[in-house]
């Protein structure tokens, strides 16, 4: 299976030219991280008391995996730059210019909206205050607070004490 998170080859992904946007854009969502935040909905849906519907509960992990990528997709418009330097994530679609910051930004925001709007309806005001709540986190705790550093073993040492 080919990671879309990290494309350094258009053909690599099997998308030609008019479809490459799309796969490009699905792969800010960070599909792999995705899947655990739907994983984890899905048991928790599972084991809450109470009854919804197949209809219900659907949109509801709809709602949520698309908060999820929305928060990933803003991430990787934050780190943008800092991809670049980074080994691990330089051949991302934004370092490489395959797709506009602003697209992604714009995409990001979009998604968000929409997300919290969609388990807002389906759900209730606690939920997507909650998942708003998330997307927040992620962004402006987990991406600008945590990661200061290129270097992935140095991030988690640039918020922590020192030990000397």
């Amino acid at each position: 299976m080919v990671n879309i998170s990290s494309v350094s080859d258009k053909q690599e992904i099997g998308i030609n030219s008019s479809f490459s946007k799309v796969g490009f854009y699905i792969s800010l969502l960070k599909p792999r991280v995705m899947s655990l935040s739907i994983f984890t909905s899905f048991v928790g849906m599972i084991i809450a008391p109470g009854f919804i519907t197949i209809y219900e509960g659907a949109l509801i992990i709809l709602a949520i995996s698309i908060g999820s990528g929305a928060s990933g997709a803003l991430n990787m418009w934050y780190e943008r730059k800092t991809d670049l330097l980074m080994e691990r994530t330089k051949n991302r679609v934004l370092p490489m210019g395959l797709i506009s910051a602003n697209g992604a930004l714009i995409y990001g925001i979009t998604l968000s909206v929409f997300s919290i709007y969609l388990l807002y309806y389906v759900a209730n005001l606690l939920s997507a205050s909650i998942l708003l709540l998330t997307i927040l986190y992620y962004i402006f705790v987990y991406t600008c607070l945590l990661y200061t550093s290129p270097s992935p073993r140095d991030r988690t040492r640039s918020r922590m004490p020192s030990s000397a």
